[in-house]
């Protein structure tokens, strides 16, 4: 009973380090890893404290009890039976540590092949969209049949080994205990002992068994707990590589100036990720980063929350040396909406409450209001109590993104960071959190990623990457004269629109005549579906090839679906189509 609090203390001491010792580590780490082995490591706290838990109430008694019986042999049958109780005991520990020790890889085998198991199983059911995306249900029941094989060939090794070590174990007590059974024999024969003595020897020497057997149990157990603990161990030798300087303050009455100083960074020195990057964002403006896809803008925004520091160079704000300042402060300043959003599988008010806990509800209605979500939230039947599922896989991608803004709204942050914020959202939706944003901006610095250069045209100043470099610096108007890179891009994506626009008008107009074919003669109606399909052919692959976002193929859809109905509903769809094809309502599963 006075054991228990003993244990857990421990146990939550062990497992809570090891916890936050995890989150205190650098992006670099979690990149490196798979969650699956980090997850599987914290779970071996349980085996250290088991190890002490034994040490504390088996060890100790065991040897007390060798001692104990050492003793007795030696002051009741003199210092040659004690001798031998002695060569038997040194004998049995040495064999067994010694064996113990040769199968200590193979233990480490068969811990790495259940760690790797574990992995592959996490893997695969937390991502179990995309292995129904793929049908891939045979594939991953093979993988995990392959890593369970491997284990348990691992297994049966060590398994093996434990019963080669009981047989040599058996034999060395045994053959102590025939040994002392003559020696007592003997002298019982030559009536230096009585008969009674001779039984005393042998029931002695039996229970002495109990004892080092279970040591031999206790050193495997503490071998297995040893290794299975090593992964963890080596958690806690691992060390963030991004940490405060001796010297770092907080960050205090922060206006939102930002200045980089020829940056230059390198996941990989052979291929730099940044170079000499520098420009200065004024307090209450927006900058926008534009360019191809590994171009460096996410890159970037990994500094700005100093989930790295940089090779070369310097980041100020406010004039301060951001490796001056402590990192929580930093990012206490710093809001950030991902292209990914992932959600707690808690309810909706615990996701927005998550960036600001002190938050009253009125001012979560608020921030959902301005990110346009507010709304839908209502629509659901538990609506702010709603559960998001794991990863918030119950909410549309559109869903997800306006509860991250609403969040990051919560928290009032001085610099708001935007990584293709909209980019899940509807062109409708998209107007809206549009105009928030500008709106929400108002006194605070906006940094947006953008791959849709329609959306950044007010921007104060338009950053064009390339490989790590800044290319081209200015507003919508002044890169446009410039007839460069950014110039280039603007044009393509123009053209793409335009031609969709141009293919979708065609296409409503070949979907409106099919109707009224259908409606005519057969011939005509054949000529017709004839005109229609090659047009939506050609809007399905002008969709694809402009990042419609899918639009395309939801008007396919939605005409190719009216075109086999009654005329009454051809109508109904005709005058709704065009609306069909701008906006669209994601709704949860089952509504």
């Amino acid at each position: 009973m006075m054991w228990i609090p003993v244990s857990q203390h421990s146990y939550r001491g062990l497992t809570t380090a090891a916890f936050n010792h995890v989150h205190s580590l650098s992006l670099d780490f979690h990149l490196s890893k798979r969650t699956g082995e980090v997850l599987s490591a914290l779970n071996k706290g349980s085996a250290i404290n088991q190890f002490l838990e034994q040490v504390t109430f088996q060890v100790f008694p065991m040897m007390m009890d060798l001692f104990i019986a050492i003793s007795v042999f030696y002051y009741k049958f003199g210092p040659l039976y004690a001798e031998i109780n002695m060569v038997i005991t040194c004998w049995y520990l040495y064999m067994t540590i010694k064996m113990a020790s040769t199968r200590a890889e193979q233990r480490r085998e068969m811990t790495n092949a259940d760690r790797e198991e574990e992995a592959v199983k996490n893997d695969s059911i937390s991502s179990y969209e995309t292995v129904k995306y793929f049908n891939a249900e045979e594939f991953e029941s093979g993988r995990y049949q392959d890593k369970v094989g491997v284990f348990q060939a691992a297994e049966a090794k060590v398994q093996v080994g434990v019963v080669m070590m009981n047989i040599c174990q058996a034999f060395v007590f045994n053959l102590g205990r025939i040994i002392a059974a003559l020696v007592c024999g003997w002298q019982v024969v030559v009536g230096m002992r009585g008969t009674g003595d001779w039984f005393m020897v042998v029931s002695y020497l039996t229970q002495l068994q109990g004892p080092l057997n279970f040591f031999g149990s206790f050193y495997r157990t503490v071998q297995q707990a040893m290794i299975s603990g090593e992964r963890l161990l080596e958690l806690f030798k691992i060390q963030p590589t991004v940490v405060d300087a001796p010297h770092a303050v907080d960050l205090t009455n922060f206006t939102g100036r930002i200045k980089w100083n020829n940056v230059s960074f390198a996941y990989d020195r052979r291929k730099p990720a940044l170079r000499n990057i520098s420009f200065e964002c004024v307090p209450g403006t927006t900058t926008a980063f534009v360019g191809e896809s590994g171009g460096g803008k996410s890159t970037l925004f990994r500094h700005m929350f100093r989930y790295y520091d940089c090779d070369e160079g310097n980041i100020e704000l406010d004039g301060q040396d951001v490796r001056n300042l402590t990192i929580n402060s930093v990012r206490q300043h710093i809001g950030v909406v991902p292209q990914d959003t992932t959600l707690f599988n808690e309810t909706l008010m615990y996701n927005l409450k998550y960036a600001n806990p002190e938050a009253s509800e009125e001012d979560v209605y608020a921030a959902c209001r301005a990110a346009s979500i507010h709304d839908r939230i209502l629509s659901f039947p538990d609506q702010y109590n709603t559960q998001v599922g794991e990863r918030g896989l119950r909410l549309s991608g559109g869903e997800k993104q306006r509860v991250a803004i609403a969040r990051t709204i919560l928290k009032d942050p001085r610099i708001i960071m935007l990584d293709e914020a909209t980019s899940a959202l509807d062109s409708h939706t998209e107007q809206e959190i549009q105009d928030n944003v500008w709106q929400i901006g108002q006194g605070r610095t906006l940094l947006i990623i953008a791959h849709r250069l329609s959306t950044i045209t007010h921007a104060d100043q338009i950053i064009v990457l390339h490989a790590g470099m800044i290319a081209e610096k200015g507003t919508h108007e002044e890169l446009l004269a410039k007839r460069g890179r950014y110039a280039s891009m603007w044009e393509k994506q123009i053209r793409a629109e335009r031609a969709l626009d141009a293919a979708r008008e065609a296409h409503l107009k070949a979907a409106r005549a099919l109707r009224r074919a259908n409606m005519g003669g057969q011939k005509q109606s054949e000529s017709s579906r004839t005109s229609y399909n090659s047009l939506n052919s050609t809007l399905v692959n002008k969709g694809l090839n402009s990042n419609s976002g899918g639009k395309s193929e939801e008007c396919t859809s939605a005409s190719s679906g009216s075109s086999s109905n009654s005329d009454a509903e051809s109508t109904h769809t005709d005058e709704h189509s065009d609306d069909k094809c701008d906006t669209s309502e994601e709704r949860l599963p089952g509504k």
